[in-house]
């Protein structure tokens, strides 16, 4: 089994900070995410025009910044084809980032994270280099080693501009001391030709993630008859394990959920995947009934109870104070 030093499993992964409480994929909620107990802080990569790594979910940012109330950018506003999609909003290739830092964020799903909204207009989009020195600062700050989790967004697509994303990250991390298959960090994508080509310019830890649906663009791209389904069998772990130390999976592909939100039976991907010598992170642990299964509505814990006791490595989550508890409620009983 493939093990980062620092930290005891299960791991707990700030997804996109501390999100259950603050605007995702900013400095307030990557803080907030370390305070609440987080190892790992997560975020989304894309780039500026200027070609600077920055965090966002998505290069489009009509969702989660004030992007329309810019009217000095209104002209900006396009249609664009995104990994077989079409979008339509503003584009963070499309802007440098002196003019990105003149944004501030707001909540992605007010309907649900009313609350949050209280929050709306207070930060700034973040640098991946600021996430980093946060990262860095509260790990002295804290007494503890404080890991990051970058994901590389539409590889793919940021190629196919002259935009790479891989590259630039990692001259990034190697200039802020990441280096070695023990460093805290794993990088991550769904894609599988961007991490092949990482795994042969890097040995930091590398993580394939793997929806419970479709496949990932790049084999659409390259007409590869495979899918995510495909990859998590016995010989697709195998052929993950080439190239990566972990998978990052949906978590009904470990616990499946029906139509109704009912849970059925575990599959044996944890347990195939452990076989594989993959380490497995599960996402995404969420403590509001919209998200939950019938079955654990109204008391989340009860979900982080489960996975941890099927033996998952780390769980992403949007509230990492209650992934912690549970967490030091279970290692109290053993």
């Amino acid at each position: 089994m493939n093990t980062i030093a620092q930290f005891t499993a299960p791991i707990i992964i700030g997804h996109r900070g501390a999100s259950g409480y603050r605007p995702e994929h900013t400095l307030a909620a990557y803080e907030l995410a370390i305070d609440l107990g987080a190892d790992y802080i997560e975020p989304d990569l894309v780039i500026t025009k200027d070609g600077v790594l920055i965090a966002r979910h998505e290069n489009e940012i009509s969702e989660t910044t004030d992007i329309a109330q810019h009217p000095e950018f209104a002209q900006r506003q396009t249609t664009k084809i995104i990994d077989g999609e079409s979008k339509t909003g503003w584009f963070t290739e499309d802007f440098t980032l002196s003019e990105l830092k003149t944004l501030r964020a707001k909540e992605r799903i007010p309907q649900v994270r009313s609350q949050n909204t209280n929050y709306d207009g207070l930060f700034t989009i973040p640098t991946l280099q600021e996430i980093i020195n946060l990262a860095q600062t509260k790990s002295i700050a804290v007494g503890r080693t404080i890991g990051i989790y970058p994901e590389t967004k539409h590889p793919t697509y940021f190629q196919s501009i002259g935009l790479p994303l891989e590259d630039t990250l990692l001259a990034t991390l190697q200039a802020n001391g990441y280096q070695g298959a023990n460093a805290p960090i794993f990088i991550q994508s769904f894609e599988v030709s961007n991490l092949k080509y990482l795994a042969t310019k890097t040995d930091l830890p590398l993580v394939q993630l793997l929806n419970n649906t479709g496949k990932p663009y790049d084999f659409i791209v390259n007409n590869v008859d495979c899918s995510y389904a495909d990859l998590t069998t016995k010989s697709g772990l195998q052929e993950i394990a080439e190239y990566a130390q972990a998978i990052g999976v949906h978590k009904n592909m470990i616990v499946p959920i029906d139509s109704n939100k009912k849970l059925h039976f575990p599959t044996s991907l944890v347990t195939d995947a452990h076989a594989a010598s993959l380490l497995v992170h599960a996402w995404t642990f969420r403590n509001e009934d919209f998200f939950l299964p019938l079955d654990f509505q109204g008391n989340p814990q009860k979900e982080y109870e489960l996975f941890f006791s099927l033996g998952v490595d780390g769980v992403f989550s949007d509230f990492p104070d209650t992934a912690n508890l549970v967490k030091l409620e279970s290692s109290n009983l053993k």
